[in-house]
């Protein structure tokens, strides 16, 4: 084991000594070589990859399907109770996914076949994020062998695996949908991180504004009401809303943000165009709410007489994706700041500008959350030859195991 910040107990050592480094080699590669491209809905086969894992460990596992050949999966380590420890307290969940962007152009080798060189594993979802799902396998398998040699756990310990999340988030939707069957006193969302403990994440948002006109001869353009002149001048309503955000910032996640990102209109160039639409991302602050905000552009479109005069416009909110924060002193956050750096590696406490599916379960479930797993998602994840460290990857579960060992056993 590498060396730790401090030195861990007799009970810790032995726990984290029984992640299995081949075991997290041969999932990850067998969760690589499943394809669950996103656009697709293919995530079927990796999720019935995970599910034989799960269940090969004896764990608890349910299967959902949110849409047809799309499933969500729910697997737990319940800990049987002991006189002196019921095993009836909040557990633990972790939180992953299992689609993966498209691979695209310019891999050196095939992305769907894992290869194991120099130490990384290569394949699309190496890093985010089939090597986290297992690495949290591999957390549960050790839990669970500890528990059979006398360690008793307080709670459960769950990994939930949910589909679409790099597009439209239906799994997790339709997760936070649901009561939860337990009480969970915190969420480890396991996206790559760079094992930094990312204590909040921004939300995302996608706006859709069509505008409509009225077509003329380009020759006489004052017969007709151009739909992209009148975008023009929506966009630079969001250009100037940005500035104003930009005057806002939060020491931990910065500010919200606009991004106009498509745009798309006309008839012809000798048209005046009849219509034009724009697709924009505003990403969110944790206590922002995407419909208020689609209701001030729209007060903002008309109170500068945009729509008026043959023009007309819609806004729509097509994504809605929210934001969290949790406390710096959080008994999640600390806990896990320890853990990593007790099991060897270098870590901080942050944000991150990018979303994921941990806002919904702190919005929507109650249960804070953070982010944290092996990888880096910006070096790393969605782009030719993704690879992650083994190290990283065995790292990562012996950090989730002692994280788990001190939130959920009694002192």
């Amino acid at each position: 084991m590498p060396a730790s910040g401090r030195d861990l107990t007799d009970a810790e050592k032995a726990v984290c000594a029984l992640i299995d480094r081949d075991f997290i080699i041969e999932l990850t590669s067998a969760l690589i070589e499943s394809p669950s491209e996103n656009p697709g809905g293919t995530e079927a086969g990796t999720v019935e990859i995970l599910q034989k894992a799960c269940r090969d460990l004896g764990l608890s596992v349910s299967i959902g399907e949110v849409a047809p050949g799309r499933p969500n999966l729910i697997a737990t380590f319940w800990p049987p109770a002991t006189d002196a420890t019921p095993a009836t307290g909040p557990g633990l969940m972790f939180l992953g996914h299992s689609d993966v962007v498209p691979a695209g152009p310019n891999w050196t080798a095939d992305p769907y076949r894992a290869r194991l060189t120099d130490g990384r594993i290569y394949g699309r979802g190496a890093t985010d994020m089939k090597g986290g799902l297992a690495a949290v396998v591999a957390t549960l398998a050790a839990l669970r062998d500890a528990h059979e040699n006398g360690l008793a756990l307080t709670g459960p310990i769950r990994l939930v695996c949910t589909v679409d999340e790099e597009e439209h988030g239906i799994g997790v939707r339709d997760l936070v949908a649901h009561p939860a069957d337990h009480d969970f006193l915190g969420c480890i969302v396991a996206e790559p991180t760079d094992l930094q403990v990312v204590r909040g994440c921004r939300g995302a948002s996608y706006f859709e504004i069509d505008v409509a006109g009225r077509a003329a001869h380009s020759g006489r353009p004052s017969d007709g009401r151009s739909a992209i002149n009148a975008a023009a001048q929506i966009v630079g309503l969001i250009g100037r809303d940005h500035d104003r955000l930009a005057q806002q910032l939060d020491d931990l996640l910065g500010c919200g943000t606009w991004n106009v990102g498509t745009i798309s209109g006309g008839q012809g160039i000798s048209v005046v165009a009849p219509m034009c639409s724009l697709g924009i991302d505003r990403r969110l602050m944790p206590d922002e709410d995407p419909l208020l905000i689609a209701n001030d552009i729209r007060k903002a479109i008309a109170d500068s007489g945009i729509d008026t005069d043959g023009i007309d416009v819609e806004v729509r909110v097509t994504m809605a994706m929210p934001g969290f924060a949790t406390p710096a002193d959080h008994p999640l956050v600390t806990t896990a700041v320890t853990a990593v750096t007790d099991v060897g590696a270098d870590t901080s406490v942050g944000g991150w500008s990018a979303a994921c599916d941990g806002g919904f379960v702190s919005r929507d479930l109650g249960i804070p959350a953070i982010v944290l797993g092996p990888g880096d998602i910006n070096s790393e994840a969605h782009q030719p030859d993704e690879s992650v460290a083994v190290d990283d990857l065995v790292t990562a579960a012996r950090a989730y195991t002692l994280a788990a060992l001190r939130l959920l056993t009694t002192p």
